[in-house]
């Protein structure tokens, strides 16, 4: 495998091996908030240490009002809260980013973006985990050594359709809100999104798929997924926190996994399939 440049903080030259730093005035190369504070995951920024990890996949870009110029683009989001566009013909220079989360270890971009011909949708995250006693409502154990966490329901969420050509927010949609009040109920889109024609999805830690309009952004499907199901191979199956992969489609069905049970988020361990005729 021939490797050309990484999108990081510094890029290397397939032929000669030089190695391209980001322009000083760019933000790929500067950390952003960890997120590990003495009072839970996702504090204030002067209590945190830095990170840009790229856990996202990254978006090739080659929309047709580029082409006449023959410029291509990659586009990539990290838990900074940034996403960047950058020229893979032209050492990885930056040409455009944009804020799109506060940013922290739990924060920003975390699992995919998406893209079409018009816009390169972004999810955020920047979900708040606090540490509780065992035994809190709405608390999830964890092997960690915080040991009991709990997602809070005032931070995270929102998504973002961004110009392809320029990364101008077109559109944000924030997350609804965790009714009712549940008690550990994140209103935090980490999941990776999937994008059809005139459709994206974006799962969240609060369990429930959506489905946004692209042109608007507005809301034009929701679903909760966290309930006891009947499953087709007889095991007691649950739903949970949408995390992790986006949904996938094929044949006139969606299919997704609910339930990620890490730092705070709800258990689960089922598959579901969906088709506009339920069948």
């Amino acid at each position: 495998m021939n490797v050309t440049w990484l999108l990081a903080s510094f890029a290397i030259g397939e032929q000669r091996g030089r190695v391209f730093q980001p322009a000083p005035s760019s933000s790929l190369g500067r950390g952003e908030s960890l997120g590990i504070p003495d009072s839970g995951v996702g504090a204030e920024p002067e209590q945190q240490l830095r990170d840009v990890d790229r856990g996202a996949l990254i978006v090739r870009q080659c929309e047709e009002r580029w082409r006449s110029g023959g410029r291509r683009a990659l586009v990539a989001g990290s838990t900074s809260g940034f996403v960047h566009a950058v020229d893979p013909d032209h050492d990885g220079a930056v040409l455009w980013e944009q804020r799109v989360g506060k940013g922290s270890r739990l924060g920003g971009v975390h699992w995919g973006l998406a893209s079409d011909s018009r816009y390169v949708y972004a999810e955020n995250s920047d979900a708040l985990v606090i540490p509780v006693a065992d035994g809190t409502a709405g608390a999830q154990k964890t092997l960690l050594p915080f040991g009991s966490l709990l997602l809070s329901g005032a931070s995270g969420g929102g998504l973002f359709a961004l110009a392809v050509d320029t990364g101008r927010i077109a559109w944000h949609t924030p997350h609804p809100g965790c009714g009712g009040g549940r008690p550990g109920c994140s209103p935090a889109q980490s999941a990776a999104i999937t994008v059809i024609p005139g459709v994206v999805f974006s799962g969240g830690l609060d369990g429930h798929l959506r489905a946004y309009d692209t042109e608007s952004g507005r809301i034009i499907w929701d679903v909760d997924t966290v309930m006891t199901y009947q499953t087709v191979n007889g095991v007691t199956a649950r739903g949970g926190a949408l995390d992790g992969p986006g949904p996938v489609i094929a044949g006139g069905m969606l299919l997704v996994n609910s339930g990620y049970a890490f730092v705070g988020s709800m258990p689960g361990n089922v598959l579901l399939a969906f088709s506009v005729e339920g069948k």
